[in-house]
């Protein structure tokens, strides 16, 4: 299934995407895709709901609406950094060798069509698509790849915006550089693992006023989404709709000669295959809440 939020930013309600411009509506009969939604295994019976209403043509479509973080606020938002070799290089650090973690604000989620807003005193400000997972169950300590794999609700398109000043050269720790408002776009839908043939060969893009930036396959990941969740379980006690970032390939700004840094105005539009497309205006620091209403589809990425 391809799960989704829409409606005005703190009044999503969920739905379930069942065609490019279609959904069927299950707000009655769940909350909402949050932490409770997901530990209660509710997945299988949502999905013969789903069934039910689409063969009875109870399908809307979703016209000019704004579309939510297919899910809710989670616990905890843990990130991976430097996970693509190429990556690693353009930035002039050494591959590790092991996952490099931090965390970023659960209240930096947004949807995938928002705004993003500009920080004050910001002058760096870059973009990181990535590959989102979200989790299913409570997990720690998993014992092998086959439980992380049990874990994983789904999969998700995000952007790891980044303030590179804020993250490199202010001291401490990167998560400051990554935790602003708006500066994780999450979707625009989750799809459960059964949708997705192969995770580990997905095409990643990314644009920046129409010309390319990125553009590479999460077969170029030095650590795969199954390791990276069973890693992090040995440190953190991973809960249900709990979110993971699992790195950006190259062509960050951060990576160009000379470094090329996002400004109010500029377009930005990424996704992956299977999982859809997001495209955000970058916004200036004040003015009207970074929410904007575009509709469902994009005209890229909706394998």
């Amino acid at each position: 299934m391809r799960l989704m939020r829409i409606g005005p930013a703190g009044a999503e309600r969920p739905v379930v995407r069942v065609a490019q411009s279609g959904y069927v509506d299950v707000s009655d009969v769940v909350g909402d895709f949050d932490e409770w939604f997901f530990a209660a295994g509710e997945t299988d019976r949502l999905r013969s709901i789903v069934d039910e209403r689409s063969a009875r043509g109870q399908v809307d479509t979703f016209g000019n609406v704004r579309i939510g973080a297919p899910i809710a606020r989670p616990h905890q938002i843990l990130c991976v950094g430097l996970n693509y070799a190429d990556h690693a290089a353009e930035t002039g650090a050494a591959v590790p060798e092991e996952p490099l973690v931090f965390t970023k604000a659960p209240n930096s989620i947004t949807g995938p069509n928002d705004g993003i807003r500009t920080p004050r005193g910001a002058t760096k400000l870059d973009w990181e698509v990535e590959l989102g997972i979200v989790i299913g169950t409570r997990a720690r300590y998993l014992s092998d790849l086959t439980e992380a794999r049990a874990a994983v609700a789904g999969f998700v398109v995000v952007n790891d915006v980044s303030e590179r000043a804020f993250q490199s050269e202010r001291g401490g720790q990167w998560s400051k550089g990554k935790s602003a408002e708006t500066f994780n776009p999450v979707g625009p839908w989750l799809a459960t693992p059964d949708e997705i043939d192969d995770v580990q060969n997905l095409d990643l893009w990314l644009t920046v006023n129409g010309v390319q930036r990125q553009s590479s396959t999460t077969a170029q990941m030095i650590f795969d989404p199954w390791v990276i969740v069973h890693y992090l379980s040995q440190f953190f006690v991973l809960e249900p709709g709990d979110l993971i970032n699992t790195g950006t390939p190259p062509g960050v700004g951060l990576g160009h000669h000379p470094p090329v840094w996002l400004r109010s105005g500029d377009v930005v539009e990424l996704g992956i295959t299977g999982l859809g497309a997001q495209r955000q205006i970058v916004l200036p620091p004040d003015g009207p809440p970074p929410t904007l209403s575009l509709t469902a589809t994009t005209s890229r990425g909706q394998q």
